[in-house]
């Protein structure tokens, strides 16, 4: 597994950017104030493949224009080619700073070296990456994803109190695209606590990607159904998947939240709504809203001040009996 701790290792800049390939979708905006020249910013997203996505776009684009900042979207579509091509892109548009949020951890020395050659400083948001320099990236504006997954299995032990739960707890898992970041480190995090105090009375007895989608998490828990019938409790590396796996195992006859215990992580609006309904049992937040952090750290890094390596976002965990107080004041 790897760790964002010793392999955070990537770019972390904001530039503007025109023509982007035809497989990467681009948004662009610009604003200035004053008459001075705006701060150029090219952010490359993962995609739209959930509503934390979408949140997170959104917050970028917003902050942005707030701050007066030229902004180049481009959407990768999920696709790490598309994104290392928006980021030469934007190379080539001698933007000021280049941002985005890997839809994978590895294979981005290359690219990420021609930004360096530019003298483009490059900040990653939300997810890290691994590479063999550590100066090809400013900082990282972004969760705790490891600690998510020790969060998670802190609020499956709150779960399984409340539910009354004896026995053995077997558990699939719902993992993430693979090979990112919030996979890799989510799954590592729970397993940790998992071994440490749950050795004999939990057992993860299936786990596969469900590409963080509603879609992939419908098909991926109806299959565990069929090869695994008597799971007792699912871990959804996001609610997405959480929102998908509830279709199957209703499906199947069976009540999620009850026959089947469900801890995920997000906190996007649909998320608590399914809470409110008793069909998720607990959820870990992992705070979309980073434009306006982002935007702070873009004036910073263009002007050449120091900053954090890592900036964390502040999240809170949520159960069954929070959900209906905290679903009025949910921005995404």
């Amino acid at each position: 597994m790897l760790n964002r701790r010793n392999f955070l290792t990537a770019a972390v800049g904001v530039a503007a950017a025109t023509g982007l390939t035809a497989c990467a979708k681009e948004d662009g905006s610009s604003s200035s104030a004053g008459g001075s020249k705006a701060i150029s910013l090219g952010f490359s997203q993962v995609g739209s493949e959930s509503g934390w996505r979408s949140a997170n776009s959104e917050s970028v684009k917003s902050a942005a224009k707030a701050a007066g900042y030229t902004l180049k979207f481009s959407d990768a579509q999920q696709k790490q080619e598309n994104q290392i091509s928006a980021i030469r892109s934007y190379i080539a548009q001698k933007v000021d700073v280049i941002a985005f949020s890997p839809v994978v951890v590895t294979g981005w020395d290359a690219v990420l070296k021609e930004a360096k050659a530019a003298k483009i400083p490059v900040v990653l948001t939300d997810r890290s990456v691994e590479t063999s320099d550590q100066s090809l990236y400013v900082t990282l504006v972004g969760s705790d994803f490891t600690d998510e997954g020790r969060r998670a299995a802190r609020m499956l032990e709150k779960v399984l109190v409340t539910a009354g739960h004896k026995g053995a707890v077997k558990i699939a898992q719902l993992e993430g695209t693979t090979g990112a970041a919030p996979a890799i480190e989510r799954a590592k995090g729970f397993k940790e606590v998992m071994d440490a105090e749950h050795k004999t009375d939990w057992k993860i007895v299936i786990s596969q990607t469900g590409d963080f989608t509603r879609a992939g998490g419908k098909q991926v828990m109806a299959a565990f159904l069929q090869s695994n019938p008597d799971v007792n409790v699912l871990f959804a590396h996001n609610d997405d998947m959480a929102i998908g796996a509830i279709q199957a195992i209703e499906a199947a006859g069976k009540k999620p939240g009850k026959d089947i215990l469900i801890v995920s992580i997000d906190g996007v609006k649909d998320g608590f709504v399914a809470m409110s309904e008793g069909k998720i049992n607990g959820i870990v937040e992992c705070n979309p809203l980073l434009g306006p952090q982002l935007m702070e750290i873009v004036k910073k890094v263009h002007d050449g001040e120091k900053v954090e390596r890592w900036i964390k976002t502040k999240e809170g965990d949520f159960t069954q009996d929070q959900a209906k107080a905290a679903l009025p004041t949910r921005k995404y």
